[in-house]
């Protein structure tokens, strides 16, 4: 060990693109590993760090030395930052942000300025020539200290820094800075000990031999389980533990998102397809990267490989990462691997408290676990030795983070298995065009499950021309005749039916009779949907709510038509045409309350409910053996959106739902009701072939050199002011022609497509436009977003207040 200062490489979760340098002082330098958090001085604040090693820029001078180190133990493995280094270069993210994010919620502490009143003389602050604001000011702080943000939502006024200075300097107000945050910490709990049972025969001795009984029998009890068998042990511990008769110690708990324990299961015996493919992932375990896409129809038992390959992984030493996309199909994912391996799983989701994700977070790092099963955001798990990362569902939109750091789960999970030198695992039944296509450039090997597990058919679907049906009143238009007498019998069967419509709400479309105007979001360019059991009009993209009564905003007029079908109102209608039915609705309205997703779903497992309708949330991944039909309500939804993925999704989403049809003995039907009955993506999704959906599809992008024939990258650009908003886009625009004009190897491979506004101008107060940049070469494009970005961007705009984002590889282009 040295005498002189050594030194850290250390980012900031702050927007700022560097790492800094940072000393360490001799007596900390046994605790400075990469992966542990450190609390450093940054400009006049202290922040908290994380370390990625040690730092060669040590020329710099006045380098700062680190105030301290929180950690014991690393919160990831230094194994993890090449991955994150490479994730804020790809999506250009600051690193400390990356690592941030990726961590659990509510770790690190922050500086903050507090205001309090100052000790000077009442009668000088009376005297004093005060502002109406100064005196508000002065009485909010009477009652306590707060910061400047606190104050200002007292106030409900914007406080200029520079009156705050000016208080400050006059002796009015005092400002200090104190550490808050990091609110994430263990849970300790006493734990009593038996160290000799020859306690006193006193009045008391029946009351403490209950103790010393339980702790002879089981040994080292918690005290919350000791206090449920015996009532009063409380009060008896205190003597036992002073008088030497017991030990009380403090051991670290884990708070348990899982649920009740699960029975083990028995292996189902696999099929031909499934061993081979078992086989063919096997073989390459331990043998260095490699990626392969398990493309296996609904129902082909694409979880039972996951399972096969994970017991491999185990027994060899490995740890498998298994990613889903919906929280809603965690617990049921979970549930099939501690039937299979017991105990040693971890989850990690949103849903999770902050306490709960940061213990899950502890037993993956302190390797307590083998297996970490969780939607998106578990691609971040402080795991180490990867056998596998499995992705379930590939192809699902919901793997795209759509604010902060903009990733593809999916994208960096075969980033992360490839600088982990491990394997890959995709999986779908309708893969991503994008996979397919690696495939056929051999990125990736293809693994495929053609039949359904124990020869069951996949669904007869039969499609329905709404537009036969356009002169019916009422709800049945959108219940065919043939939708109608499929549900009845299936009904009068036992069985059970799915309706799918991709849209929630009462009505999407209320229009005022008087004027013929639609009521709209007063903050979004968008309309309003009337949710029925909320007597309410809600904005389904900013949150803003009118009562259900309210009159038009243009005229004044309460004659409200409310157009359009949503769940809500097909549910409904459903209990008049089926009233002896019981009816569900699985929508993001029905489980917003912890724990409902599961209450619902298993009400369906247990045949409790006759029918359920839902959004794109029925789509993943289920498995309801009693569900035979599945009508579609309106299958072209999706279809016409301003999106080149508008095609694939509407035949991911049609294929899939279909797919929940028949998974048990009886057969299943599909019932499919659309505008387009000879759209390739309606007729693909009908003969479930996704081999002719893929060729008429990659034959569009190839012609319009759309991914994944190029890469994309999105800037967004959006401001409360609009004329601004539009002249900054204009800017932006403008600067980005010149970058191709002055070099050019970008004009030769860079298109620029914008600025335009975007398909949705406005959303939740804020104009938006955007600017698509298109290139086949990956470096390039990356290369000129570099320099637009951190060195020919407008260090101010007009208002100050117009924001740009880089979104790359965009996923949602409205």
């Amino acid at each position: 060990m040295t005498d002189a200062p050594r030194h850290i490489e250390v980012a900031i979760p702050l927007p700022v693109f560097h790492t800094y340098t940072y000393k360490i002082q001799k007596n900390r330098l046994t605790f400075a590993f990469a992966g542990k958090r450190v609390l450093v001085p940054f400009g006049r604040r202290r922040v908290t760090g994380y370390i990625l090693g040690e730092s060669d820029a040590t020329d710099y001078p006045n380098i700062k030395n680190i105030l301290d180190i929180p950690d014991e133990r690393p919160l990831f493995p230094p194994s993890m930052v090449p991955f994150f280094r490479w994730i804020a270069d790809y999506y250009m993210h600051p690193i400390g942000e990356v690592i941030k994010g990726a961590l659990p919620g509510n770790l690190n502490q922050v500086d903050q300025v507090i205001f309090n009143k100052a000790d000077k003389g009442e009668k000088d602050i009376v005297e004093a020539s005060l502002s109406p604001l100064q005196k508000d000011i002065l009485n909010v702080l009477e009652s306590g200290p707060g910061t400047l943000k606190k104050l200002c939502r007292t106030l409900e006024k914007k406080i200029p820094v520079s009156l705050m200075y000016t208080m400050e300097k006059k002796g009015w107000i005092n400002k200090n800075r104190v550490l808050t945050g990091g609110t994430a910490k263990p849970v300790m709990e006493a734990y009593v000990s038996l160290i000799r049972s020859d306690i006193p025969r006193d009045r008391f001795f029946h009351h403490r031999k209950k103790i010393i009984d339980v702790l002879a029998l089981r040994g080292t009890t918690a005290t919350s389980e000791l206090k449920l068998m015996v009532p009063d042990a409380v009060g008896y511990i205190h003597y036992l533990k002073e008088k030497g008769y017991i030990s009380v110690s403090k051991k670290r708990v884990y708070r348990d998102p899982l649920g009740s324990p699960i029975e083990p299961d028995t292996p189902p015996v696999l099929t031909n397809e499934q061993q081979h493919v078992v086989t063919e992932i096997i073989s390459s375990m331990g043998k260095g990267f490699s990626a392969f896409l398990l493309a296996g129809v609904t129902g082909s038992g694409k979880t039972e490989v996951y399972l096969r390959v994970t017991a491999e992984a185990v027994n060899k030493g490995f740890t498998v990462l298994v990613l889903v996309p919906e929280i809603a199909l965690i617990s049921q994912t979970e549930r099939r691997f501690r039937a299979r391996f017991g105990e040693c799983i971890a989850v990690l989701h949103s849903n999770l408290s902050s306490g709960e994700r940061y213990d899950q977070w502890t037993r993956i790092e302190q390797k307590k676990v083998r297996i970490v099963i969780g939607a998106r955001s578990a691609i971040f798990a402080p795991v180490e030795n990867i056998g596998i990362i499995i992705v379930d569902e590939e192809h699902d939109a919901s793997y795209k983070q759509e604010g902060g750091l903009r990733y593809n789960a999916r994208d960096i999970a075969v980033v992360r298995a490839k600088l982990d030198n491990t394997i890959a695992l995709l999986g779908s039944a309708t893969p991503s065009i994008q996979s397919s296509y690696n495939v056929s450039v051999n990125k990736f090997v293809e693994l495929k499950l053609k039949n359904r597990v124990n020869k069951r058919p996949l669904p007869e679907i039969t499609v329905i021309d709404l537009g036969k049906h356009r002169d019916k009143r009422g709800i049945r238009r959108f219940f065919s005749p043939e939708l109608y007498q499929a549900m009845k019998e299936t009904l009068d069967r036992g069985e059970q039916v799915l309706l799918f419509l991709n849209r929630r709400g009462f009505a999407g479309f209320p229009v005022c009779t008087a004027c013929g105007e639609t009521l709209k979001c007063k903050n979004c360019d968008i309309s309003l949907t009337l949710h029925k059991n909320a007597n309410a009009y809600k904005c389904h993209f900013c949150g803003f709510s009118m009562a259900s009564v309210s009159t038009c905003r243009s005229c004044g007029s309460s004659s409200i038509k409310n157009l359009g079908l949503g769940t809500e109102k097909v549910e409904e209608a459903l209990k008049k045409l089926f009233p002896d039915t019981i009816t569900a609705r699985l929508d993001r309205d029905t489980t917003t309350r912890k724990g409902s997703v599961l209450k619902i779903l298993k009400n369906l497992k247990n045949n409790s409910t006759d029918i359920l309708v839902g959004t794109q949330m029925v789509t993943k991944g289920h498995d309801f053996p009693n569900i035979t039909l599945v009508g579609i309500i309106c299958a072209d939804l999706s279809l016409n959106f301003p999106d080149f993925r508008a095609c694939e999704r509407t035949f991911q989403l049609l294929a899939q739902v279909a797919g929940r049809a028949g998974r048990g003995s009886v057969p299943g039907r599909v019932i499919m009701q659309t505008y387009n009955p000879n759209h390739y993506s309606i007729l693909a999704a009908k003969e479930h072939d996704y081999s002719a959906f893929f060729n008429k599809e990659i034959n569009f992008r190839k012609a319009l050199n759309y991914p994944p024939f190029s890469r994309m990258i999105q800037l967004k650009i959006s401001g409360k002011d609009k004329t601004q908003t539009k002249n900054h886009a204009h800017i932006i625009g403008k600067i980005c022609g010149r970058l191709l004009k002055r070099h050019t190897h970008f004009s030769k491979s860079i298109d620029i497509l914008g600025p335009i506004e975007a398909p949705l101008l406005k959303i939740a107060n804020h104009y938006r436009w955007q600017i698509l940049l298109k290139g086949k070469d990956t470096v390039r494009l990356h290369e000129f977003v570099h320099q637009l970005i951190f060195k020919n961007m407008p260090k101010k705009n007009q208002s100050g207040n117009v924001r740009v984002v880089v979104d790359v590889d965009p996923f949602f282009m409205m």
